[in-house]
């Protein structure tokens, strides 16, 4: 019983571990005013007739904190990226010179940096309630295994343990969230 036991710990850990990688994806999509490749990662080309990641047809690189460079691999794809970059809806503006496309990114104001604050906070809620989710799940196997015999100390150590987890995940998520928050509010 006891391998039931921690075969249920280690599945809730790796579950909970997925919660904080995809908080953390979450988080660079939101940008805190600095150019970041990590922003046009959700761009999508149309490429010989099928829909290709922008970062698999061009090189995106940073050359200042308030710019982005696309460099695309073929010369013909400037078009089809500069209208794929405006159909993302990122609020972006690019501008090419026939080689390069670069991308200003504005300074956000005030009331957009609140607005990011509070889109940073969801995503961490998100995260947490992904978290408890994976807890719920955890003490109803525990729960489970008591039925089928195992004993009721063992059970509730496991309980013990799976809250232990989720409280340091949950304070995981909250460095997180409080990291990008103050990344956002530096101006």
């Amino acid at each position: 019983m006891q391998e039931e036991v921690d075969f249920i710990l280690e599945y809730t850990e790796e579950k909970m571990k997925a919660a904080i990688v995809h908080l953390e994806k979450e988080l660079l999509h939101i940008r805190a005013g600095k150019a970041s490749p990590a922003m046009l990662d959700g761009v999508m080309v149309e490429y010989y007739g099928s829909l290709t990641p922008l970062n698999q047809v061009s090189n995106v690189s940073t050359p200042d904190a308030r710019t982005l460079a696309v460099q695309p691999w073929e010369k013909g794809l400037i078009p089809d990226i500069e209208k794929a970059i405006l159909n993302a809806n990122l609020g972006l503006n690019p501008d090419n010179n026939g080689e390069i496309i670069r991308i200003n990114i504005p300074v956000l104001t005030e009331e957009r940096r609140k607005s990011l604050v509070k889109q940073v906070h969801q995503e961490g809620e998100n995260a947490k309630i992904s978290v408890r989710s994976v807890r719920k799940e955890a003490n109803e196997g525990l729960k489970k295994l008591q039925k089928e015999g195992l004993s009721e100390d063992l059970e509730k150590d496991g309980e013990a343990e799976v809250q232990k987890l989720t409280d340091d995940f949950g304070t995981k998520i909250d460095s997180l969230v409080k990291a990008k928050e103050k990344d956002i509010m530096t101006i």
